[in-house]
């Protein structure tokens, strides 16, 4: 049996010349912040959705913040403003092409506020979409759950929402200030791109020529 040759100057230990756990991390910590921030929010969309049911139904409104705030049930077969209400099979399907474009989006995620964000949109999704597919009066035309009325019971003055509503609003609004600052999904920012992949760069290179 030949005995391996002895390491030399050129020769490294395996995984010792390698980048990839270095660049492999902000991509797990970012894909585990999407998906454990999606369902933190699932969970607690269908646990104030199961309170509401118990405790709201069949009495008037709760008046909360001198007003500011009531909680009163309703179950919406649309989108805000009961817009789309006679389509509501449709919700749904538009759930799912999200949750595709999400799923693919994280392939190659590397940005922690993209993940925070991209998590929200994700949790407020499902959260609905469960509402969709499992509630009264049937399968993918199920009524959403809702709660909340800002200033006025039963949406007066702005649509009756749920938690999963207001996850999904603060996912796409985070969405857009980071697009508005220029930071990318694949960790990377508009305008300062070369300088953070520099230093990484240069950081293989020293492992590749140690």
């Amino acid at each position: 049996m030949s005995e391996a040759p002895p390491a030399g100057p050129g020769s490294a230990e395996p995984g010792a010349g390698s980048a990839e756990p270095r660049a492999g991390t902000p991509h797990r910590r970012a894909v585990v912040t999407l998906f454990g921030i999606a369902l933190t929010v699932l969970a607690a969309d269908a646990a104030t959705k199961h309170l509401a049911l118990g405790a709201l139904e069949n009495r008037e409104p709760v008046r909360l913040l001198g007003g500011a705030v009531y909680l009163s049930l309703t179950r919406n077969s649309g989108a805000a403003w009961s817009i789309g209400a006679d389509y509501t099979w449709v919700f749904p399907l538009i759930t799912v092409g999200v949750v595709g474009w999400i799923v693919w989006m994280a392939l190659r995620l590397r940005s922690l506020p993209w993940g925070i964000s991209l998590g929200l949109v994700l949790g407020g999704a499902l959260g609905n979409f469960v509402d969709r597919v499992f509630r009264a009066p049937g399968w993918f035309v199920g009524h959403v759950v809702d709660m909340v009325s800002v200033f006025a019971p039963y949406g007066r003055v702005f649509p009756v929402f749920n938690l999963a509503d207001s996850a999904l609003v603060c996912g796409v609004l985070l969405a857009l200030l980071l697009e508005l600052t220029g930071r990318q999904r694949d960790g990377s920012r508009i305008g300062h791109g070369a300088a953070t992949d520099e230093p990484a760069r240069a950081d293989a290179g020293q492992r590749e020529r140690a």
